[in-house]
């Protein structure tokens, strides 16, 4: 009876450890206009869900650092994700835009850059985790 007990532990460790791993990113956002407000961003896992706020995987913010802010996102399973990032520079936690939805403050994606006539696509944003990793974002 031990040794069956001690088989299936075994099992259950390999596999918390290995088919069910989880994963740090580190981002490094670049070009931080000023110290004011925050740095949100916001991790999808879908397409479905891209850029949808009431559907966001994971999301937080750091105090702004002129120039440089850095993230430390914690326990992402192996996937596929996209990252959106916006300067809420007012501190109103809403990512201000003009009457024509352009957006006031600096923004940017994993991968995919703004075009002339909206967000990139997720598809275009979307990276792989499969190991702890780091990442450099530069805002626009």
């Amino acid at each position: 009876m031990i040794k069956k007990n001690l088989f299936v532990l075994l099992i259950i460790s390999l596999m918390s450890t290995g088919l069910f791993a989880q994963h740090n990113l580190s981002l490094n956002i670049d070009g931080v206009a000023s110290e004011k407000g925050n740095i949100c961003f916001a991790v999808y896992n879908d397409e479905g869900s891209f850029l949808k706020f009431d559907k966001v995987y994971k999301s937080g913010s750091e105090k702004a650092v002129k120039g440089k802010t850095a993230f430390y996102i914690t326990d992402l399973p192996e996937g596929d994700y996209a990252i959106a990032i916006f300067h809420d520079a007012n501190g109103n936690k809403n990512l201000d835009t003009n009457m024509l939805g352009i957006p006031k403050e600096q923004i940017a994606f994993s991968k995919g850059k703004m075009k002339m006539f909206g967000p990139p696509k997720y598809k275009e944003c979307v990276f792989t985790v499969n190991s702890n990793m780091e990442m450099n974002i530069r805002l626009n």
